[in-house]
């Protein structure tokens, strides 16, 4: 298998970043030229208090996207450079990738907390899986 493969999914998940940032962004702007507050009052807890889920949920999910994927970016990484890339590591990180972007669209919209959950899990499980498969196959050779 071309090792390289795992790449694909490895850039879609920076690309969902890309997009988290800037719709937080697209959100967040207009909101705080809407609100009567000095630029030097605007404190991250002011910021938090005075803002309303559709602007919050954004920043929340882009905290999110640096937590549990930086295991993905790790694990991505051994997998090319051990050269264990294959077909089922492979769809592991498209499932991952895929769970996290569903994560992500409900959580920066609707934010139907078990819906999010339940996509949170399965990108979870599948980057668990890729990371135990790694480490099994690691210590057994």
């Amino acid at each position: 298998m071309n090792q390289s493969a795992i790449f694909g999914p490895f850039f879609v998940m920076m690309g969902l970043t890309i997009v988290v940032w800037l719709f937080m962004f697209a959100k967040r702007i207009p909101f705080l030229n809407s609100v009567d507050i000095e630029p030097n009052d605007l404190t991250p807890a002011k910021l938090a208090e005075i803002s309303p889920p559709a602007v919050t949920n954004p920043s929340d999910n882009l905290k999110n996207v640096f937590e549990i994927p930086i295991l993905f970016y790790a694990m991505a990484l051994y997998l090319f450079a051990v050269g264990q890339v294959d077909d089922l590591h492979l769809i592991a990180a498209w499932v991952f990738v895929a769970f996290r972007a569903v994560h992500s669209a409900i959580h920066c919209t609707v934010n139907a907390a078990l819906a999010r959950f339940a996509a949170y899990a399965v990108s979870c499980l599948a980057l668990f899986f890729m990371v135990i498969r790694a480490a099994m196959e690691f210590y057994a050779g």
